[in-house]
């Protein structure tokens, strides 16, 4: 949605093109699945939503009963202003019942994904996703094994909070980003049907949390696209940055493998061969001291933690692009910026802030029927923009996550 765009109160479950169903679990989990398809650019993909949908005027009763009180008034955040009128929740769950739900949504999305693409299940050689808090240490392999794809294909479990879905992307088409004596996940792909996306269970695991704010803004969301790098969605220039969260602004427990142990000089990151065909690309956050699931500083500390290198980030990754493009005598700028959607005011804010550094493309806001779905939200802005894309096109992808991390990257399409 542009600066401009009316804020409505339509459900994700509401859209003409969503196919609804329900995931046969404690009682029937309501799941919409939307998908998408490019065929000039000959790119698909499918995002999805699972759980009840709240507007903004329900969620003060369900917020009241994740924490066990009634939620004051004065903490009733105006998520309007932040961009953002509905997301979805699930109920209280058992741990059986969650990876039930999840693995059935991690299957379904990229079955669609793959038909979007018009691919066969057993031709996709790579499977790239991003995910904040997985339900279980091997999510990826068992979501690919229930959608058909062979055992054999690679499978990339990328954490990097809401950054995951970007950094993953950035994997599969930056060969420079590489760890000594771990396979080359771009150069091994090259040219083959790849899925990349992210895929957030967060109503899960918020279910703890006694941030008010964090059970506000988070929900549910996944989001998929099958690209063959090199050939429908080539890199030009990227650039992968960490810089780690002292302070706290945003705290995230790991539920997942990390050593937890960081040392002057190292990247935050940890690399692991998980099995013959599943890699871990863990990394290092700023764990809440309490046991809980996340703890945020309030809004302004998400803008002191996001804007300042993120601006810095985007404005290196523009400058080297525009250096490309002026040594290929070419007048071409980015077309479309798809930008992680922590909030509406921050990514108004980071564009306003760009300007300042002669750094300018259309940031359009596209989820407000969705909440903050962290690594899946740059993943369903593509989907939504994807009909408006043309062949030659560049699009500039802007990821950034508790930890912090950030992935930008800029690509030509189709």
């Amino acid at each position: 949605m542009s600066e401009n765009e009316k804020i409505t109160g339509t459900s994700f479950f509401e859209r003409p093109n969503v196919e609804k169903d329900t995931i046969p679990v404690a009682g029937g989990i309501p799941i919409g699945v939307e998908s998408v398809t490019n065929s000039a650019l000959g790119i698909g993909g499918a995002y999805a939503a699972w759980g009840a949908s709240f507007d903004n005027s329900q969620l003060p009763a369900f917020v009241g009963h994740r924490l066990g009180f009634p939620l004051a008034d004065t903490d009733v955040m105006n998520l309007s202003e932040l961009g953002f009128v509905s997301r979805h929740h699930i109920p209280d769950l058992s741990d059986a019942e969650h990876l039930e739900v999840e693995l059935e949504v991690g299957a379904r999305v990229l079955k669609q994904a793959v038909i979007a693409n018009g691919w066969n299940a057993a031709d996709v050689d790579g499977v790239l996703i991003g995910m904040s808090g997985p339900v279980s240490d091997d999510y990826v392999p068992e979501i690919a094994r229930r959608a058909g794809i062979r055992e054999s294909a690679i499978k990339v479990s990328v954490h990097k909070a809401c950054d995951g879905s970007m950094g993953a992307l950035h994997l599969a088409l930056n060969p420079e980003l590489t760890v000594p004596g771990q396979v080359n996940v771009a150069e091994e792909l090259a040219g083959k049907k790849v899925l990349v996306g992210g895929i957030e269970g967060l109503s899960r695991f918020t279910s703890h949390a006694k941030d008010k704010n964090a059970l506000q803004l988070f929900g549910n969301g996944a989001g998929v696209i099958g690209v063959i790098p090199g050939e429908t969605m080539k890199f030009m220039v990227g650039k992968s940055f960490e810089n780690y969260d002292e302070e706290g602004l945003l705290q995230v427990r790991m539920y997942y493998p990390h050593s937890k142990e960081m040392a002057p000089g190292k990247s935050l990151l940890e690399v692991s061969q998980e099995s013959a065909s599943h890699i871990r690309v863990a990394g290092m956050m700023h764990e809440p001291d309490d046991g809980l699931p996340i703890v945020m500083a309030g809004l302004m500390g998400m803008v002191k933690l996001f804007v300042r290198s993120g601006v810095e980030v985007a404005t290196d990754v523009f400058r080297e692009y525009s250096e490309l493009m002026s040594k290929l005598d070419s007048d071409k700028t980015i077309d479309v910026g798809i930008v992680h959607h922590a909030n509406y005011k921050i990514n108004l804010l980071k564009g306003k802030q760009l300007l300042k550094e002669g750094v300018q493309y259309p940031m359009p806001w596209l989820l407000n029927d969705f909440g903050n779905v962290s690594a899946a939200s740059c993943m369903i802005a593509f989907l939504r923009q994807l009909p408006s894309i043309r062949p030659g096109d560049h699009v500039m992808f802007d990821g950034f996550g508790a930890g912090t991390y950030y992935d930008v990257m800029a690509v030509s399409m189709g």
